[in-house]
């Protein structure tokens, strides 16, 4: 009698443990690479920090310079400042000078006391420019000016090389950090997807 053959039962073909590893790490990996792209415009933009006179406060004498303090060191091109009295006048004294991270702008003598309005605007680390505005009070006028480089007529770029304080803005402020970061990660996720792909031929 003949024996009775029967058809071979299917498998279930489950991934290798090593496969499945390096899919959880490689996801984790992508994951971890979005975040950092999507993260690192905002570690590049700068902002205001605080301001000399303080936006909103009041002080007794207007001061002879008013200074702009920024979370980076702006490039001094395109900088600009405007200080304007209840008119409207502007007595801002020449272009403003850029030391480590702040922006100082000299005030014309003659300023009477008042409101001011501060509109300033800079391009930031990131080479994208920035602006704002804000307000102070002076119960009294300008006090005399100490004479720098904005009323001197020496150039912005030679007051800058002169200063010892004075940094140069958007050479060390880029995040190259996270740039080696995502291609360390690039080139791991790369490596890990040949390995897994060479064990699944096998």
């Amino acid at each position: 009698m003949p024996l009775m053959s029967f058809p071979p039962v299917a498998r279930s073909i489950r991934p290798a443990p090593a496969l499945r590893n390096a899919a959880l790490v490689l996801s984790a990996m992508v994951a971890m690479l979005l975040s950092l792209l999507t993260a690192a415009p905002a570690l590049a933009h700068d902002e205001l920090s605080s301001s000399n006179p303080p936006a909103g406060g009041a002080v007794d004498v207007l001061p002879a310079t008013v200074e702009l303090m920024f979370s980076q060191v702006p490039s001094g091109i395109g900088a600009e400042v405007q200080i304007l009295d209840d008119s409207g006048t502007d007595w801002a004294e020449g272009a403003p000078r850029i030391v480590n991270a702040s922006a100082q702008q000299a005030v014309r003598q003659g300023a009477p006391g008042g409101e001011y309005t501060v509109n300033w605007r800079v391009v930031s680390s990131d080479s994208h420019p920035i602006e704002g505005s804000f307000t102070f009070t002076a119960a009294s006028g300008a006090a005399a000016a100490v004479p720098d480089a904005a009323t001197t007529g020496v150039p912005l770029e030679t007051a800058e090389a002169d200063s010892p304080d004075t940094e140069v803005a958007g050479v060390s402020d880029f995040p190259w950090s996270i740039i080696v970061m995502i291609a360390v990660l690039l080139a791991l996720a790369v490596g890990l997807g040949i390995t897994a792909r060479r064990r699944l031929s096998r």
